[in-house]
């Protein structure tokens, strides 16, 4: 849920109910000008809490989920956001060319399957891998090799390690892209059957003109 694009629109409603109600205090019911100031903020209060918690409950109905299923999704979204951004500065914070892109796409992978899980929270139960593991794993590792590599004496352990921690960082970015795919399974699923559906339209239109055809030519 946007909160700013929420915070927008509580205020676009509270605003008017705001002025509105102090119009029809002051003239209309005859208040004092402090008395009728008193009431439209009170109102505007009322409108902006009631507006809160119907787009709420309408952003819940729309994603089929509970309160407290969207509250334990926030709080490790939350979480999840503060880890993510370590990650990102630890790759690119990495000097060793070869993994340049590897490591850029890595970082676009968590990003996107951050962005869909925030705009679609329901979408974080088929991101549990990725929340609950992978990413703690980048994250430790990423951090790991870059306070290891800037160390001014190299030893052949040394290197070692950091050579395994690359290797291991790029399976991680291949089981990041596999959670990616779980995350937008169905949307391809669903794709998939929109094509059998459209193969098979496509299909019965041709039986039938070859049938009309061969028809007209008998």
């Amino acid at each position: 849920m946007n909160q700013f694009l929420v915070f927008i629109v509580r205020m676009l409603l509270s605003i008017p109910t705001t002025f509105i109600v102090w119009l029809l205090s002051f003239f209309a019911f005859d208040q004092t000008f402090l008395l009728s100031g008193a009431i439209s903020l009170g109102a505007g209060y009322l409108t902006y809490l009631i507006s809160g918690l119907v787009l709420k409950k309408r952003f819940l109905k729309k994603h089929q989920l509970t309160r407290k299923e969207y509250q334990y999704i926030k709080k490790n979204l939350d979480e999840a956001k503060g880890k993510i951004n370590r990650l990102h500065k630890s790759l690119l914070s990495i000097r060793h060319i070869p993994s340049l892109k590897q490591r850029v796409d890595f970082t676009r992978t968590t990003r996107k399957i951050y962005s869909l899980t925030k705009k679609e929270p329901k979408r974080f139960y088929k991101a549990e891998q990725f929340y609950f593991s992978h990413l703690d794993s980048a994250v430790e590792l990423s951090e790991k090799y870059v306070f290891l590599s800037a160390q001014p004496k190299k030893t052949y352990e040394l290197d070692q390690s950091l050579y395994e921690t690359r290797k291991t960082l790029e399976q991680l970015s291949s089981l990041v892209e596999e959670d990616l795919y779980q995350v937008i399974s169905d949307d391809i699923d669903h794709l998939n059957f929109e094509i059998d559906v459209a193969k098979h339209s496509i299909k019965t239109i041709k039986d039938s003109r070859n049938l009309n055809e061969s028809r007209r030519l008998k």
